[in-house]
């Protein structure tokens, strides 16, 4: 990261779902990676579609591009560690070879985010146990992504056990801060508890990841009144990059630069790509980056 105070990134979510793997298929690898140069974003989060570490870092080579990091769905309620421990190792192993800086974290045990259960009334609870499991494993996740010279970064996500700022505060009060540190997500915490900025501000020390996601607020009642699944909702509408929903970022982001926030901000909105041009919405969002919250220096930093 050099002596970059905060790197801009792009997810493929706008180009391809893991989720829906239909979405977006014919958009390739190069495809993507060429839209974010033209959008001049300096790097990405790895898709379930990216190849091999060694044909990437061929692509990335030749756009200048970085990676930030990837989402590892943890199964530590669920599964016995040392399975979970296996997946681990071989994600954080790839993730070095491609110079990564993160390895994000979602517990999945009794997640409904794949499934046609109401997003908004129906997520899973842990019991105490439960969450015991869940905070021990973490550590120990997070001492495995430390030898490969990543930080490991826990997700709070719609559908899941650990999604309102309740359950960041258990899992933050009850993990290692040396060892597991925090994704801010600004559209998973609105829609989850309608605000974004007491979570931010809570937890500002353990943030080492940061997901600028927006919400048509619009969409998103249709969608609660209709008690939508995840896939439904964002298929609708409900989350859109930065500038094009109802999230202050120029709050966020004044908040991130006082705190000396350090790290990768990453443009993350699950959309249809035919309904949502990626290429059209990652400029989008580099228009509102560069025209509502960068300074005059910062701007002179990147040219």
């Amino acid at each position: 990261m050099a002596d970059q105070k905060i790197l801009w990134g792009i997810a493929p979510i706008g180009w391809r779902n893991d989720d829906i793997p239909e979405i977006g298929a014919g958009n390739t690898l190069s495809h993507l990676l060429s839209d974010i140069v033209v959008a001049r974003f300096q790097g990405t989060e790895v898709g379930g579609f990216f190849p091999d570490a060694k044909t990437l870092n061929k692509e990335l080579e030749l756009r200048n591009l970085k990676i930030a990091g990837q989402w590892f769905s943890s199964y530590l309620i669920r599964d016995p560690f040392e399975s979970v421990s296996k997946e681990f190792h071989a994600h954080c192993a790839y993730l070095e070879e491609v110079g990564a800086s993160v390895a994000v974290v979602s517990e999945q045990t009794y997640s409904i985010q794949q499934s046609e259960q109401n997003i908004f009334t129906e997520k899973p609870m842990f019991t105490d146990s439960e969450w015991l499991t869940l905070c021990e494993g973490l550590n120990e996740l997070g001492k495995i992504a430390q030898r490969y010279g990543l930080t490991l970064v826990y997700h709070h996500h719609m559908g899941t056990g650990v999604q309102t700022l309740a359950e960041v505060d258990r899992l933050m009060e009850n993990t290692d801060p040396t060892l597991v540190s925090l994704l801010y997500d600004t559209g998973h915490i609105y829609v989850s508890d309608n605000d974004y900025m007491l979570l931010l501000t809570k937890h500002l020390d353990r943030i080492k990841h940061v997901h600028f996601k927006d919400v048509r607020s619009d969409i998103l009642a249709k969608c609660q009144e209709q008690g939508q699944s995840f896939l439904q909702s964002f298929l609708a509408g409900m989350f859109t990059v930065p500038g094009d929903g109802c999230i202050d970022f120029t709050k966020v982001y004044d908040v991130l630069l006082t705190h000396d926030y350090r790290g990768w901000i990453v443009v993350e909105a699950e959309q249809d790509p035919a309904k949502a041009h990626p290429l059209e919405y990652a400029l989008k969002a580099r228009q509102y980056i560069d025209e509502k919250l960068l300074t005059t220096d910062e701007m002179k930093e990147r040219i």
